[in-house]
């Protein structure tokens, strides 16, 4: 089975999108988004775990998790410092989710023999 894993600058702030373009069996590999939280180590993979944890029940209660992605880390914020703390830390940054499986080489028509 291919898992795919999500690694290279990813934080709590983006899990609606982690969730929606690489669902439920995946790898995240929160490597800075959780040694870098302002209060520790622990704090990041609280934060980490609590925006999965409601990102996961708004899309089982039918929520548009995507687009209500930043409305419903905030309110998971409100009871949960550590995440408060992450979302304010990384604010909006967020990386363009575009496909790399493209073609790197540009086609050149040859001479038949």
């Amino acid at each position: 089975k291919c898992v795919p894993v999500a690694s290279g600058g990813i934080h709590c702030g983006q899990m609606h999108q982690l969730l929606y373009y690489l669902g439920d069996d995946v790898v995240l590999q929160f490597g800075g988004g959780t040694i870098g939280h302002p209060d520790g180590i622990q704090a990041g993979a609280t934060a980490n775990r609590v925006a999965l944890e409601a990102m996961v029940l708004a899309r089982n209660e039918g929520r548009d998790y995507v687009g209500e992605g930043p409305e419903i880390l905030r309110t998971a914020a409100s009871t949960c410092g550590p995440l408060k703390a992450a979302l304010d830390l990384w604010k909006d940054i967020t990386f363009e989710y575009t496909s790399t499986d493209t073609p790197d080489f540009v086609e050149v028509a040859t001479e038949n023999p």
